[in-house]
């Protein structure tokens, strides 16, 4: 498989393959979902992981509070009632739309929409939820962009008590790489 196909972190090696965890591996699995391409990849692969582990699927989107980057302002932005509602709503939705029959029959699957911070609020939701595993989709930015944007999974990989499986694009171009 081509490196360029999943971005597989040396601590999430190391969980994923060398520790006991005694009986089931997984047992639960997260997948931040930011209805990017490489976020659908990452769902793919954590429905095979599940499967192959029995895991339940709980997806989450963490959106950004619409009011965040004025509270630092000096300028007063009056808050709209039930926006924030309305963002929770449309994205568990979209959520939702992703999921399978299968994911919900199969996999006991979830969907969940947070308002927060993104890197943060997936560890916190991880650590309060006893996640074992979360699968991720990274966009695999480098360079100057990296360096203006951060990256939310690495953040992630660096802070989060469990293993995180990183997967940078859809595996039929994974696929397609490796041949």
């Amino acid at each position: 498989m081509s490196s360029k196909a999943v971005n597989l972190h040396a601590r999430s090696w190391y969980g994923l393959c060398c520790v006991d965890r005694g009986g089931d591996m997984f047992k639960r699995i997260l997948v931040p979902i930011d209805f990017s391409p490489p976020s659908d990849a990452a769902l793919e692969y954590a429905r095979s992981v599940a499967g192959r582990y029995g895991a339940s699927l709980q997806l989450l989107h963490v959106a950004e509070d619409p009011y965040r980057a004025f509270y630092s302002a000096e300028v007063f932005v009056p808050e709209i009632e039930g926006l924030r509602e309305e963002i929770l709503s449309d994205t568990e939705k979209r959520l939702k739309d992703r999921l399978r029959p299968s994911d919900v029959t199969e996999h006991h699957a979830t969907a969940e929409s947070i308002i927060g911070t993104p890197a943060g609020s997936i560890v916190e939701y991880a650590a309060g939820h006893e996640i074992d595993l979360i699968v991720m989709g990274t966009h695999g930015r480098g360079g100057m962009e990296h360096l203006l944007m951060g990256s939310v999974a690495e953040r992630v990989v660096r802070t989060a008590l469990c293993p995180v499986l990183s997967v940078r694009e859809p595996r039929s171009a994974a696929v397609a790489a490796a041949a």
